[in-house]
C-alpha cells in the first residue's frame, strides 16, 4: 500500500480545524504522519490540535515563532517547518492540506489510486466545493490544476520542483503546478472526488478590493502574458463585487507592468508559462479543444 504524509499550516482556524482533523482521522487510509503547524495562532487553534495530537500518534503539533507580519510566504515557512518533522519517515506522496477542508473517508485512498494508475501523474486531487451560507457551490477549474488547499504530490515530483517557493505575492500552488509541468509531470484534478472548503477564500488577508488588486499584481509577477488578465477577469465579471472587482484586478496587473515590478520567478519559468498560456489562448480563440480548459 502506498504511503503518504500531510502538512497543515494553520493560523486562527478554531472554527474549522476540528472538522479537518476528523476528516483525516476517518480516512480509510491514514497518513504515516501529519504535521499541523500553528502559524502564530492567537485563538484556540493550538489547544484543539494538541488535544488530537495527544490521542493520535500520527498527528504531530508544531508552532512557528510569533511574527507581526503575515503574507503568503509565511505559509511556506510554516509548511517547511512541518517538512522538517518528516525526517526518517518513509512515504510515496506528500500533501498540503489547509485547515478548513473536509472530505469523504475514502478521499486519499481514491486520489492515491489515481497516482498508482498513472506513473506520470505528479500532482493530483479532487475538485473544490465551497460551503457558502450552508449551500454547496462547485468551483470551476481547469482539469490540469489542483486547488492549493489540498494538493497531493508524488514525492519525486515534489523533490524535482524543490517544494513550495516562498512567494510574498502568492500563487504558491500555481508555481508548484507550472514547475511540475515544466519537469514533464502531469497535474490533474478529478471531478468525481470532492473536497469541501469551509472558509471564504482570501478572508484572512486584507479587504476584498485589496485582494482583487493583489490578484492582478500576482499574475504579472508570475509572468502571465498581458492578454491573460483581460480574459481571466473578464470571464469573472459576475463575481462579487460585480464588475468593479474584475476591473481592479486588471488594473493591478497593468500597474505592475507599468512600473516593471521585479518578478520572483526565473526567466525560463516565465517563458514556459507564456508559451503554455499562448497556446491555450490560441486554441480558445480559434475554437479548438484544449483539455486544460475543460471545467468540472
Amino acid at each position: 500500500m502506498s504511503k503518504y504524509v500531510l502538512i497543515t499550516p494553520a493560523r486562527n482556524e478554531e472554527a474549522y480545524i476540528a472538522k479537518t482533523i476528523e476528516s483525516v482521522i476517518a480516512q480509510t487510509v491514514r497518513p504515516q504522519r501529519w504535521v499541523i503547524v500553528s502559524d502564530g495562532s492567537t485563538d484556540k487553534t493550538d489547544e484543539i490540535v494538541q488535544s488530537y495530537a495527544d490521542k493520535y500518534d500520527f498527528i504531530i503539533f508544531e508552532r512557528t515563532k510569533d511574527r507581526p507580519d503575515r503574507n503568503f510566504g509565511s505559509k511556506v515557512a510554516a509548511f517547511n517547518l512541518g517538512y522538517e518533522q518528516l525526517t526518517g519517515v518513509e512515504y510515496d506522496f506528500i500533501g498540503n492540506l489547509d485547515a478548513d477542508i473536509s472530505f469523504e473517508p475514502d478521499y486519499y485512498e481514491r486520489v492515491i489510486d489515481k497516482f498508482n494508475r498513472n506513473p506520470e501523474l505528479g500532482i493530483a486531487g479532487g475538485v473544490r466545493v465551497d460551503i457558502i451560507d450552508g449551500k454547496r457551490v462547485k468551483i470551476k477549474s481547469s482539469r490540469n490544476s489542483v486547488a492549493g488547499g489540498f494538493q497531493l504530490f508524488r514525492k519525486q515530483c515534489f523533490d524535482d520542483i524543490g517544494g513550495y517557493k516562498k512567494l510574498e505575492c502568492g500563487g504558491i500552488d500555481a508555481v508548484a503546478e507550472i514547475s511540475a509541468r515544466m519537469k514533464g509531470w502531469r497535474v490533474e484534478s478529478f471531478p468525481d472526488i470532492i473536497a469541501e472548503h469551509h472558509k471564504p477564500t482570501g478572508s484572512a488577508v486584507g479587504n476584498i478590493f485589496k485582494q482583487k488588486f493583489r490578484a492582478g499584481l500576482k499574475y504579472y509577477l508570475l509572468g502571465y502574458p498581458p492578454l491573460f488578465p483581460l480574459m481571466r477577469f473578464g470571464l469573472r465579471l459576475n463575481q462579487k463585487p460585480v464588475i468593479i472587482g474584475s476591473i481592479i484586478s486588471i488594473f493591478g496587473y497593468y500597474w505592475a507592468w507599468l512600473f516593471r515590478y521585479k518578478r520572483p520567478v526565473p526567466k525560463d519559468f516565465v517563458r514556459y508559462l507564456r508559451s503554455e498560456q499562448k497556446e491555450r489562448i490560441r486554441k480558445l480563440l480559434f475554437g479548438k479543444k484544449d483539455p486544460a480548459f475543460r471545467t468540472h
